[in-house]
């Protein structure tokens, strides 16, 4: 067994499904349910026998002792994070809180479970951790793409809470030998995504006739990755990642803000046009930049393909239909994530910007 923690959120959901598809081995599943956390994203294996799921959080020491004594996972691979650097900036507190007090607790009560394992087992065991670019800072147009080596330069409280939590993770292999991978994706993008993101909330908002917000003159750049090549690259560095080893993740996929609007514009007057026959585009609407908005971020993957094997199988342009015909075959989906809440936190991010 495995124990994946925020297995109910975007990237873990996407991968305990994928998981399971692979695999017969089944998963304990550990997510707190925050408002990211959605269980109708595993609805398709509800009560499948491989799949146990456990509302918990990963700073909770005697619950993590609990289920690591009683299921014995050979491996712990870390989604759980808080993720939205928006949300970060409003309420830095609750980022610093899970993303390295909940770390941090999750790193004691694995090393005290990984310790009294018999030398075979303790040989085979790994903790995975799932983290971003975003600690390497920001790029210029000409820098040369993120490396493993590249010094962590967080800019934001969000990309600051996980950079600590990458030094916790490196600080316990070295101090204590917990056999540590961790993997430093880019901009993942896919189904089942919470609309608070860039590519969600512009198919969501083009949809409902809203203005589709553009912060900034929309040049900023970034990487992006189809959610299930993510999945299937921590699969691989999981099987075969060198313990102590850093995996950047990328989808070789540079591109500005106004660009990927844009083409989630184009894709929509095709799947779904609207009924006056105008353009999506003409609801984009130009509105004040975050505070400290890196510039570029871009992943240099080579390393986990010359080590791995371990390549994107989709480009941009079949991932990004593949996600814009999702969100079209499920908005039951969508409405049932757009809570009160939700509601609440768009007008609290955007109203001022305007």
């Amino acid at each position: 067994m495995i124990l994946v923690t925020g297995g109910a959120g975007f990237i873990g959901s996407n991968f305990v499904l994928d998981w399971l598809a692979q695999t017969d081995e089944p998963v304990l599943n550990l997510d707190k349910l925050t408002y990211a956390g959605n269980l109708e994203n595993l609805a398709s294996v509800q009560g499948d026998a491989r799949h146990v799921f456990v509302q918990g959080d990963i700073g909770d020491s005697a619950l993590l002792d609990s289920l690591l004594a009683q299921h014995q996972p050979r491996a712990v691979l870390n989604f759980a994070a808080e993720s939205h650097v928006d949300r970060s900036i409003h309420g830095p507190e609750d980022f610093i809180q899970t993303n390295v007090v909940g770390t941090l607790r999750l790193l004691q009560s694995v090393r005290a479970y990984w310790q009294v394992r018999d030398e075979a087992r303790r040989a085979q065991f790994r903790f995975l951790h799932v983290s971003t670019d975003e600690v390497y800072g920001s790029l210029s147009a000409t820098d040369a793409a993120f490396t493993e080596s590249n010094k962590l330069e967080p800019n934001s409280p969000y990309s600051a809470s996980k950079a600590a939590s990458d030094h916790l993770v490196r600080a316990w292999l070295h101090t204590y030998g917990l056999p540590v991978l961790t993997t430093n994706c880019s901009n993942n993008y896919g189904p089942l995504h919470f609309p608070e993101k860039l590519i969600p909330l512009m198919i969501v908002n083009a949809l409902a006739g809203k203005p589709l917000p553009i912060y900034g003159d929309g040049l900023q750049v970034r990487d992006w990755l189809y959610v299930k090549d993510h999945c299937s690259a921590i699969r691989r560095v999981l099987q075969a990642g060198r313990v102590g080893e850093i995996y950047n993740v990328g989808g070789w996929n540079e591109k500005p803000n106004i660009e990927i609007v844009n083409t989630v514009c184009a894709l929509l007057d095709e799947l779904r046009p609207r009924a006056d026959g105008g353009s999506y585009r003409s609801q984009i609407s130009y509105v004040q930049d975050r505070p400290g908005h890196d510039r570029r971020y871009a992943i240099d993957a080579s390393k986990i393909e010359r080590e791995l094997g371990w390549r994107p199988a989709e480009t941009f342009e079949s991932g990004i239909r593949k996600t814009v015909q999702w969100y079209l075959d499920n908005q039951a989906w969508v409405t049932h994530v757009q809570s009160g809440a939700y509601r609440e936190w768009v007008q609290t991010n955007y109203a001022q910007r305007q």
